[in-house]
């Protein structure tokens, strides 16, 4: 091969990488991806970051699309706490897998520099469902933009299709919010956990619900946190520590762009509703548990622009990050300061003074 040769090779072979290089930069946080981009960026994730993230399928959806996950932290070789965080359960809200996505990329940077960050992913995993309804997410791509429900057919008596997911697990399920026609928005199904979708979810965290400090629940529209309980004859046994949390999470986003996030539970600041997974976390004895409803108020309503994702997304990730850090440390510093105080407990009883450790 002559030098001229070699050289134009290697131009190429650079031109190529450089070309690859690109192409993978452009993934764009900041409009909304159809299904097929969101599938091909999870296995990027975790080819991106080998030792890390991890895809893990955990259901079929009606339509028999596998429901996957992905699991980011550190392989410690240990059992881990573990946070959950959930988007796209309603199909038209399409900010909320636009947020599971930002998500994911901002807690991956901020690995390689935050301490913090690097601390809780040694003592947790994040699960991160970028779209839990597949099958209503692609329809509403599709057909019907506006489209809420899965896409499981009605009972035999009725012409619609599709059961709200978040009305559907098994938490006072069908008893406030709901309707009992099918072609109704908040259809709850023809039973608690009738759908495939909620299915998948509450046998993987219910199989492993004690690991679980925190269950996010991402959807819009309104600019809420809420606490549960959705039904109002009931509250949390720590419905004040909720309150607490998801107040100083709203003054975090409040910090970012300055809006306002109200907090409370559903029927107080919204409707009341029953069959909701957040109230299904909680009443499973997952301490912390949130529904975060994301811009608007009402102005675009779930056909939110795609220059207000960036916005969204960065007030949403401070609010969540500091009700992931609350757990975090509530569970682990906790932990030393017990574990330092039984030791000193130990060495006062044996007769090891201050003075004595010197």
């Amino acid at each position: 091969m002559t030098m001229l040769n070699f050289v134009g090779l290697s131009l190429v072979v650079l031109s190529a990488i450089e070309a690859a290089a690109v192409e993978r930069v452009e993934y764009d946080y900041y409009k909304y991806h159809s299904m097929p981009e969101i599938s091909k960026w999870m296995s990027q994730m975790q080819t991106d970051y080998p030792d890390l993230v991890h895809i893990v399928d955990y259901g079929k959806t009606y339509e028999k699309r596998t429901i996957s996950l992905l699991k980011i932290g550190q392989n410690t070789g240990a059992k881990k706490k573990a946070i959950w965080m959930d988007c796209g359960i309603h199909a038209r809200e399409w900010i909320a897998p636009a947020f599971c996505q930002y998500f994911v990329r901002e807690i991956l940077k901020a690995y390689k520099t935050d301490p913090k960050i690097q601390d809780m992913m040694k003592n947790m995993d994040f699960y991160v469902t970028p779209v839990l309804n597949m099958d209503g997410y692609i329809y509403s791509w599709s057909t019907d933009r506006l489209w809420r429900k899965n896409r499981s057919p009605g009972p035999a008596s009725c012409n619609c299709s599709g059961t709200d997911l978040n009305r559907n697990f098994d938490a006072n399920w069908g008893t406030i919010g709901v309707s009992d026609d099918c072609c109704s928005n908040i259809y709850c199904g023809t039973g608690p956990v009738s759908e495939p979708e909620a299915q998948a979810v509450t046998y993987f965290v219910g199989s492993r619900k004690e690991d679980f400090l925190c269950f996010l629940t991402i959807h819009s529209y309104g600019q809420l946190l809420l606490v549960p309980y959705g039904h109002p004859n009931y509250t949390a046994p720590n419905y004040q520590e909720l309150m607490d949390v998801g107040l100083a999470a709203a003054d975090a986003i409040k910090k970012v762009h300055g809006k306002d996030y109200t907090v409370g539970a559903s029927p107080d600041v919204l409707y009341p509703n029953s069959g909701s997974s957040r109230d299904w976390a909680r009443m499973s004895g997952i301490p912390l548990a949130y529904t975060f409803e994301l811009r608007d108020n009402g102005t675009f309503g779930f056909k939110l622009p795609e220059d207000q994702i960036q916005p969204t997304c960065e007030e949403a990730y401070s609010g969540a990050l500091h009700i992931i850090t609350y757990a975090h440390d509530k569970t682990f510093n906790g932990a030393v300061a017990t574990a330092v105080a039984t030791l000193w407990t130990i060495l006062l009883a044996v007769g090891v003074t201050g003075s004595s450790l010197m």
